[in-house]
């Protein structure tokens, strides 16, 4: 991935570093702005997946980074829980992801692409998700060594179609690939960072956050739940809205397969890897709900700010 241009000092410093060979180095992150805080985790967080163009590998584990990352999240994580309260247990899990996930009193972001967006409106949203479509599923395997019997075998089995049974052309994210080339769009992996906000980094790091930390692993069970059980209404809209505006099937594949897979996705979700998860680990429901809460609400968050933006006749992207 190419390396994005800085949002502040905190990021300018993270980049100029990472163009050399690994050395000695501290950082402190100061009044970090929220743009600042969540490209510069952005950054620091794609050290563990596909990495940067022209970065020396050895910085993946090099503890200033390390130890920046770790004092950036504890304010993110300071944050989600202003944003959705502390981790909380629950007797019923499943029971409880099904009420959190059928509130629909947000705004319905999907219902606009559906009737209303433009194609224009359309791209930008397609922009805006591509940063995590073009590496979907990734996140959440990194919950896969970290579990055991039911719940690993449920996850597996999601994953399993994520990655489209092990069919390249199948996987979700080249499925979305073949959806941004029917927009025009470009469909490299991560072209668009310098051109979505923070509010949408924050959804793409608080995946990183969860999956990159053994102790959140229930919040990123809790967190896929989350978009498995909320997908296939959206998803619907999404290729009606694509076909309305001309979409042809190679355009609106990505998101009719959604409607179908995530239909069973959400069953295997609630009841097989969340509710095993936590009959196992009875003391980590709270951490499940936390995820899933957080996930609702930085995507309420995320859609409120691209729907302003619209309705107010102005672009949801940077620049």
């Amino acid at each position: 991935m190419k390396m994005p241009s800085a949002r502040g000092p905190l990021s300018a410093a993270v980049i100029d570093a990472l163009a050399r060979s690994p050395y000695d180095f501290t950082l402190d992150p100061g009044d970090v702005s929220h743009e600042d805080l969540h490209l510069t985790l952005f950054v620091l967080y794609e050290l563990h997946y596909r990495g940067w163009d022209g970065v020396d590998d050895q910085w993946e584990w090099h503890p200033g980074l390390l130890a920046l990352r770790a004092r950036l999240e504890a304010r993110f994580e300071a944050d989600l829980r202003e944003l959705v309260g502390d981790p909380a247990p629950a007797d019923d899990v499943p029971r409880t992801l099904i009420a959190l996930t059928s509130d629909n009193s947000g705004p319905s972001l999907s219902g606009y692409l559906r009737g209303r967006a433009t194609l224009e409106q359309f791209k930008e949203f397609a922009t805006h998700r591509s940063i995590y479509h073009l590496r979907e599923a990734d996140p959440h395997t990194f919950a896969i060594p970290r579990l055991g019997g039911k719940a690993k075998a449920a996850l597996i089995e999601i994953q399993i179609d994520e990655y489209g049974g092990g069919v390249a052309d199948r996987m979700h994210q080249e499925m979305f690939r073949s959806t941004m080339t029917a927009l025009g769009l470009d469909t490299e992996y991560g072209a668009y960072v310098d051109v979505v906000p923070a509010v949408t980094l924050a959804n793409n790091n608080l995946m990183s956050l969860f999956g990159l930390h053994r102790r959140w692993r229930g919040a990123l069970l809790g967190h896929l739940a989350a978009y498995e059980m909320t997908s296939t209404g959206p998803n619907r809209a999404y290729g009606n809205g694509l076909r309305r505006l001309g979409g042809d099937a190679d355009g609106t594949r990505f998101y009719d397969e959604h409607v179908e897979a995530d239909a069973v996705h959400e069953q295997i979700a609630a009841y097989d890897m969340c509710g095993s998860f936590c009959k196992a680990e009875p003391e980590s429901a709270g951490d499940v709900l936390f995820g899933a809460r957080c996930v609702l609400m930085l995507e309420e968050k995320w859609a409120e700010y691209v729907l302003g933006r619209w309705s107010a006749g102005e672009t949801s992207l940077r620049g």
